[in-house]
């Protein structure tokens, strides 16, 4: 048994103001995947991914019946035979492992199910974001539902609110394009939740809340809509802004390791480093006007190009 693969998630723009109602926007990343299988001789992987499915298993007979249906019986029966999720997306790198694993079960399993092939409405996709969000809880504590939404849809996730998210085009790919959005290895692992928590202890702080309405929440609508608009120059300008505030006031969400990388980029305008994800490690989200020389500084680091435009 295989089913079919569900893809990892960049969250381009908005990572922590989606949580105040920013506007964000998500895409696919379709180099790492990962999808349902059964082997009659688990690996070691295998099986602790199994492990971990039969606690999730027991956690979604408590999901609001209201908001979703699964069939049980199928479910316990195929994990007692030991499925697990084969994926080769990493865990704690900010591109939504938990969200691909989130999407194949509501896809297997989910009766009545919202399906891609069906008109998309606002109303469905809130549904789709609601359930998610009860179902990724599982993993991080509190999750907004995007991760495996987009791993789910497989296209761009526009949210320009809590309320309010859309499917939307980006603007097309150009191989030989010199400007890039790329993805840097910290090498560190990073958890979620903890650095979840600092947010929130942080906006307990009415100067970090005024801080994040109007330098971080202000920078990133405007890099969204630069971006889906394709106005370059604009969106190098703001992202740079962005860049600057996440490491003014965001410090503990980025690697020690990285401060003066990330200061280094914001003064020589070679790129600009932003989080992907919750930060603490895992990937580093960067932008670049002209990606051969950013990957010549950058060269004792991994590099991945997601994006050429």
């Amino acid at each position: 048994m295989k089913g079919p693969l569900f893809y990892s998630k960049i969250l381009l723009f908005g990572e922590y103001g989606i949580i105040k109602d920013s506007k964000g926007l998500s895409i696919p990343y379709n180099f790492y995947n990962g999808a349902l299988k059964m082997d009659d001789n688990p690996s070691d992987e295998a099986m602790k991914s199994n492990k971990k499915l039969k606690q999730f298993v027991a956690y979604l007979q408590d999901v609001d019946v209201d908001l979703v249906v699964f069939d049980f019986k199928k479910l316990q029966n195929d994990v007692n035979s030991g499925m697990y999720f084969d994926s080769s997306i990493p865990q704690g790198y900010g591109v939504g492992s938990s969200g691909a694993l989130v999407a194949a079960i509501y896809d297997k399993y989910a009766q009545n199910k919202i399906t891609v092939l069906e008109n998309l409405t606002r109303e469905k996709l809130l549904k789709l974001k609601a359930i998610f969000s009860d179902m990724e809880s599982f993993f991080h504590g509190k999750s907004s539902g995007l991760d495996p939404l987009n791993s789910y849809l497989s296209i761009p996730i526009l949210i320009n609110s809590k309320d309010n998210i859309e499917a939307t085009g980006i603007p097309s790919q150009k191989n030989e394009g010199k400007n890039a959005v790329f993805l840097l290895d910290s090498g560190i692992i990073g958890e979620t939740a903890p650095m979840v928590r600092i947010f929130m202890e942080n906006m307990k702080q009415e100067g970090f809340r005024s801080m994040l309405k109007d330098q971080f929440i202000k920078h990133t609508d405007a890099c969204v809509d630069d971006f889906l608009k394709g106005d370059i120059k604009s969106l190098f300008g703001n992202t740079k802004k962005l860049s600057k505030v996440v490491l003014n006031h965001f410090k503990p969400m980025i690697p020690k390791q990285f401060h003066e990388l990330w200061r280094k980029g914001i003064e020589t305008n070679e790129y600009y480093l932003k989080l992907c994800g919750s930060g603490g490690g895992g990937y580093i989200l960067g932008f670049t006007e002209d990606i051969e020389k950013a990957k010549q500084t950058l060269k004792d680091y991994k590099l991945e190009v997601v994006y050429n435009f």
